[in-house]
């Protein structure tokens, strides 16, 4: 399986991108892993709220098939500890599926079409985090379910 992460807007803090860049090469030992940041919609000034959530809602379907498993990280998401997680990967790698994708949105949230054609939400905590923060914190929760499953010493219970 491979899991993918579909972020809007590009992290422009050096300390937030070594620490992603850290992680994202950890998972490596674990799963094929990639990050593809869809870069910020311009001239959005006169876009209202809908229109840029649809815009960004249209490139991120276009970065996926119909057989990925898509998952949007929403603050309205279910939310999991990190043992109940790493479970959750679990399921989805015994399932058989090829891609599995998660999806950080726009400050907007995501278009209907985008909650449409997504598999399931999750919500990283109740407290508004930065995208840019979130991609680093979800990021280190997928390498803490993969040390959990493997019984590494990483997470302590």
């Amino acid at each position: 399986m491979q899991i993918k992460l579909i972020a809007i807007g590009k992290t422009d803090n050096k300390n937030l991108q070594a620490l992603i860049a850290d992680y994202t090469k950890r998972l490596g030992f674990y799963v094929k892993f990639e990050i593809e940041i869809i870069p910020d919609l311009k001239k959005v000034k006169h876009l209202s709220e809908a229109q840029q959530k649809e815009k960004e809602g249209d490139l991120i379907l276009s970065k996926t098939t119909t057989s990925d498993v898509l998952i949007l990280l929403d603050e309205n998401g279910k939310q999991l500890d990190s043992v109940s997680f790493s479970g959750y990967l679990q399921k989805h790698m015994n399932s058989g599926i090829k891609t599995l994708i998660f999806v950080i949105g726009g400050p907007y949230g995501f278009s209907e079409a985008v909650y449409k054609r997504a598999n399931g939400k999750l919500g990283l905590s109740k407290m508004t985090f930065s995208h840019q923060m979130v991609r680093l914190f979800f990021i280190e929760q997928l390498y803490r379910g993969f040390t959990i499953l493997r019984n590494e010493p990483y997470h302590h219970r």
